[in-house]
């Protein structure tokens, strides 16, 4: 392709530069820690844009990012192309097939409320905010997970622009190999506009958070309680614990400001009766600060975990655990509490029930999401004001050292932050298997280190 090509190509489409107006709000993304300096950016509005945009990187030798709401910003895009897709945001409903056909830039929490009308639910994280396609390229480690497994899981078919500008409908009988590549895979093997998933027949939930202060109880002796009980609950729950210091912002609510909570998260789909029976060694633990555990209908699911719903600065790490190393984490809650002098938040999800069992078997499409042997997600995530990447990933390595011994490796839904550090985010066998992928489809490097989650 010529220069002259080049342009006319982006004459024909929605394009931002560096300095033109709406430059800087296209590339402002939910991740502000970090500033996005492409090239060019091209404004998609359906996969013919992406097939543009696509066809002018190939053509101009430019590396390509692809931002949806901005949640992991792709570090791909520096000086090369980016690929906004926060309007194509699509949502189609088959009540019949119990199944959600969603655009790249489509959010959470439209498909929740779609979905709903219908009495049927996504799979979906904990965020509304979060991208849809682009969390279930990651894997998609749901609210519900531990009952119906990742989100991956369920997905019928993906629309997807390779690198060789082709516009492709892939699924698990048209093309097996490239199916399995793209989920888990993230972004490095194509853009993909849209996708096809499988919704389950669930209206209604027991669940909440309950919140204990970190001063008044030992974070330790919650820790213990909480993984007890855990071994104790059936698949239908899913549940984590989270600890953080809240800054003394007046931003906050009172109740918040300053205070050390360590929250227990529920979200169970049995009758609510079951539902307080389950709970009630979790209310044993102490006198809590708050309890919101009740019957919810699922349109309110995202207030389970009540995630930060507005723009800002944030890096992180996480690994998936074999078994947990008790005063291991022990170690880390102390190392993240109060004495830190600066504020992380530090969550352990349980794992295990539905998403162990192998991809591809039954009502499981095969996939490339790894490390399902993990019983335990331990993250911690950290506001970037005050300090840089640098000094987090030194704080990070000797933080999670303890738990290193049942580390299997990383999960690409929690990278964070661009996914800079691709190390652990595969096992061997599946990095492998990718790489043979991506010589495929991608000889070029064009979706470089492209590791976007939301």
């Amino acid at each position: 392709m010529n220069i002259t090509d080049l342009t006319d190509l982006t004459k024909q489409r929605r394009t931002f530069r560096p300095g033109e107006d709406g430059y800087d709000d296209e590339v402002a993304g939910f991740q502000t820690g970090f500033a996005q300096r492409p090239q060019i950016v091209f404004a998609a509005a359906d996969a013919d844009d992406v097939v543009a945009a696509v066809r002018y990187a190939a053509g101009a030798g430019l590396p390509v990012g692809v931002q949806a709401t901005g949640h992991g910003l792709p570090d791909a895009s520096q000086g090369g192309v980016l690929i906004t897709t926060r309007r194509m945001d699509s949502v189609r409903i088959d009540a019949a097939a119990r199944t959600a056909r969603i655009g790249a830039g489509t959010r959470w929490g439209q498909v929740v409320t779609a979905a709903a009308e219908y009495g049927l639910a996504p799979l979906n994280g904990s965020a509304p905010g979060v991208g849809a396609v682009s969390y279930t390229l990651g894997g998609g480690l749901g609210i519900l997970a531990r009952e119906f497994g990742y989100t991956a899981d369920h997905v019928r078919s993906l629309d997807v622009v390779t690198a060789d500008g082709q516009a492709r409908h892939v699924t698990a009988a048209s093309d097996p190999e490239l199916f399995w590549g793209l989920l888990g895979g993230g972004a490095n093997l194509g853009v993909v506009t849209a996708l096809e998933v499988g919704l389950v027949p669930v209206t209604r939930l027991y669940g909440g958070a309950l919140a204990f202060d970190g001063r008044a109880v030992d974070p330790a002796a919650v820790l213990r309680a909480y993984t007890a009980w855990t071994a104790t609950v059936p698949d239908e729950v899913t549940s984590s614990v989270a600890a953080l210091v809240y800054p003394d912002l007046p931003q906050l609510p009172p109740h918040l400001r300053g205070r050390y909570l360590v929250t227990v998260r529920v979200a169970f789909t049995g009758p609510a009766e079951e539902g307080e029976r389950l709970v009630a060694p979790l209310r044993a633990i102490g006198p809590a600060v708050s309890d919101d555990l009740r019957e919810l209908p699922y349109t309110e699911s995202h207030t389970i975990h009540s995630d930060p719903d507005f723009p800002h600065a944030y890096y992180g790490d996480n690994r998936m655990l074999a078994e947990l190393d008790l005063p291991g984490f022990e170690r880390l809650l102390a190392l993240t509490g109060p004495g830190a002098g600066h504020m992380h938040v530090v969550q352990l999800n349980h794992l295990g029930g539905a998403l162990t069992r192998p991809a591809g078997g039954a009502g499981h499409t095969a996939n490339a999401v790894p490390h399902r042997d993990a019983t335990w997600l331990v993250r911690v995530l950290s506001p970037l004001e005050g300090t840089d990447r640098a000094a987090l990933r030194e704080f990070y390595a000797r933080a999670l050292e303890p738990l290193e011994p049942a580390a299997l490796g990383r999960s690409l839904n929690f990278a964070f932050a661009g996914g800079d550090r691709p190390e652990g985010l595969y096992d061997e066998e599946t990095r492998k298997r990718l790489a043979g992928l991506k010589a495929t489809y991608d000889p070029a490097n064009l979706f470089r280190r492209n590791y976007h989650v939301g």
